[in-house]
Formats: structure tokens, C-alpha cells, sequence
């Protein structure tokens, strides 16, 4: 049971230190004695508990949790300084049309977040771990966008039940899924380029690993778990799995797209 122990000259640094190691995507416990013991610290000491959460939120920062698999998992608040808004993200990724590819890159996220933990069960169990491609993410994508375009057709106001996606569809099925550039490199234009530069930006913060060399297939991390949890909160990630054309997980835990479900 945790306790409440004073606190001593010192700690809120140590409180600060936890605070800025959950802010290093790839840092982990495990790796790191120091970070070990202040997330063991934050488990066991109320007191310094409630200063870690004290001086994240003074800083714009939610802690959403605090584990020895994850580390410190941090989320900014509205118009925190830290909050990595789509423009930031655009930037940060080199998007050359941002105002249209930006809702884009926001469907690849939603779907790679979905597609990772499909079930409601997997988001609970600490010990799943999900696995997601870029053929997989694209492939759902435009499943989605095919369901709404369905919908669409003789109805005043097909996309009622959709409002977020209403916005993505019809741009994304317009969209190449591959193409190449004339040095034989993929085309970061197309929604599977949108896919693996979203996969990319997700490893780099931490929230997945890739698996199997260059074969375009990432898993996730505990930290990516904490994450989506939150986000399977949002109207958007809810509409997307009531679509109901997401894959069904493998008995393996990892998820597949049969060869008939990839839309050419």
C-alpha cells in the first residue's frame, strides 16, 4: 500500500527528473537505474506522487500513467507548449500540402491505432502487444472510405453516423496507394507513403518498434497502449471501429489482411 512520507530538500527535483525522462520517447526503466527508482518511488510514495503530478500539470502535462514497462507516460493539455498539434506534426514530418494532407496523416493515426488494438480486451491486457504494417493501415483506411462512399450513394445525409470521417474519404480513395519516384524510392505522396511516414513518426516517439527489418510491419509498446486508451475515448476512433472493416485479429495476437480485403 502506498504510503505518505515527508518530503525532503531534493525532491522536487526528483520529481521533475521523472517528469522529464517521460518526456524522452525512447527512454526507458528498464535501461535506467535512476528512472527505475523514481517510477518505483512514484508507485510507493504518495507524496511524491502527487508532486510529479503537481509539476507536470504546472507545465501543461497530464501523467497517464507510471509503470516500469512504460516509464512515464505523459499527455499535454489544450494549448500546452508541448502539445504536437497536426500543423506542428506536418512540419515535423515535411508534409508539402499541409491544409489537405494533414486530416490524412490524422486517418493513418486513427487507423494504426485501431488496428493495433482491434479489441477492447487488448487495450486491458497489459501483456498484448499489437502489430500493424503499412499495408495493413492503408488497406483499412480505404475499406472505410469505401463503406462511407456506399453509404453515400442515394442518401441526403449519408454520413450522419460519420461527421469526423466525412472529411477524409473522398480524398483519400482519390489518392495512388503506391507509386514511385524516379529513383525507385516510394512516393511519399501516396496514402501508403502517408502510412509509413505516420509508423515512422510513431517509432520515433516511442510508441512502436519495427519488426522485421524493412518490411514495413511495427509493434507496439507500452507506452503506445497507455496512448490509445486515451484516445479510444474520441468520437472519431469510435465511429472509425463501428464501421466494423477493420481485420480481425490472428490467434497469435498479430493482426493480418487477407490478399481479398487489399483494395487495389
Amino acid at each position: 500500500m502506498s504510503e505518505r512520507a515527508p518530503l525532503r530538500p531534493g525532491d522536487a527535483e526528483a520529481a521533475a527528473q521523472l517528469v522529464a525522462l517521460g518526456m524522452r520517447p525512447k527512454q526507458l526503466p528498464s535501461r535506467d537505474a535512476v528512472y527505475a527508482n523514481l517510477v518505483k518511488r512514484y508507485g510507493e510514495d504518495d507524496a511524491f506522487k502527487d508532486l510529479v503530478n503537481r509539476i507536470a500539470s504546472g507545465l501543461g502535462l497530464v501523467v497517464l500513467a507510471v509503470t516500469p514497462q512504460s516509464g512515464a507516460v505523459l499527455a499535454a493539455t489544450e494549448d500546452s507548449v508541448f502539445e504536437i498539434k497536426m500543423d506542428e506534426y506536418a512540419r515535423r514530418t515535411a508534409l508539402q500540402n499541409r491544409q489537405s494532407e494533414k486530416v490524412l496523416h490524422g486517418m493513418a493515426h486513427l487507423a494504426i491505432a485501431a488496428l493495433a488494438f482491434p479489441r477492447p480486451d487488448d487495450l486491458g491486457n497489459d501483456a498484448y502487444v499489437g502489430r500493424v504494417s503499412v499495408e495493413q493501415a492503408d488497406a483499412a483506411v480505404r475499406e472505410a472510405c469505401r463503406v462511407l462512399e456506399e453509404r453515400a450513394q442515394g442518401e441526403s445525409d449519408p454520413l450522419s453516423e460519420a461527421p469526423e470521417l466525412e472529411r477524409v474519404w473522398r480524398v483519400y480513395l482519390r489518392r495512388p496507394a503506391t507509386a514511385t519516384t524516379k529513383d525507385g524510392r516510394v512516393a511519399s505522396d501516396t496514402t501508403r507513403g502517408i502510412v509509413a511516414r505516420a509508423l515512422r513518426f510513431l517509432t520515433e516517439q516511442g510508441f512502436l518498434v519495427a519488426v522485421g527489418g524493412d518490411s514495413g510491419t511495427y509493434r507496439t509498446t507500452p507506452r503506445y497502449q497507455i496512448q490509445v486508451r486515451e484516445l479510444a475515448a474520441q468520437r472519431a476512433f469510435d465511429e472509425l471501429m463501428e464501421l466494423g472493416v477493420l481485420p480481425a485479429p490472428s490467434a497469435g495476437g498479430s493482426l493480418h489482411v487477407a490478399a481479398s480485403d487489399v483494395l487495389a
